[in-house]
């Protein structure tokens, strides 16, 4: 296997994708946020003293998905056609769940954004909450489900892990 940012002198370099087939790729994330039970107790009423944290949190992660080649030195910039972020409460946990979706007709998959959306979206919740849980625990953090490219449709499930 070789590594496909590097040229062939070892040097860092953004992959050419002019070739490649243009084809409709999404990509699902997912991250979460395990708080103290004052945090979530906050969270879950809404009475947050920074505002609305899941509302907040959603916008940050769908912006983080827009920005991710600015973040990531050697990702492509995309035209993104639907990003979602989405959260689910679970208190038996006190753990907010995140899922992050990201859609284009492309030549280079969107694994990137949704992962930057689902970190970013977390990142968001640790920030508007950690002056009741500095203590908060961000993660795992991974990728869920691919479609579209030369790999088709990815999970898991369906992959071999080299260890």
């Amino acid at each position: 296997m070789t590594l496909t940012h590097l040229n062939q002198k070892g040097e860092a370099s953004m992959v050419d994708v002019t070739d490649k087939d243009i084809t409709d790729r999404s990509a699902r994330a997912q991250s979460a946020v395990a708080m103290s039970a004052d945090a979530f107790a906050q969270l879950q009423a809404g009475n947050n003293k920074k505002g609305d944290v899941l509302a907040t949190a959603r916008i940050a992660g769908i912006q983080a998905a827009k920005k991710t080649a600015d973040l990531i030195p050697l990702c492509h910039p995309l035209a993104l056609t639907k990003v979602q972020v989405d959260f689910e409460l679970d208190e038996a946990n006190r753990t907010v769940n995140i899922s992050s979706f990201c859609r284009l007709a492309g030549r280079t998959g969107v694994e990137m954004e949704a992962l930057t959306a689902a970190s970013v979206a977390a990142l968001t919740i640790y920030d508007m909450c950690k002056a009741v849980d500095p203590a908060m625990v961000i993660g795992p953090t991974k990728l869920q489900e691919k479609t579209g490219g030369k790999r088709g449709h990815w999970t898991p499930e369906n992959t071999e892990t080299n260890t």
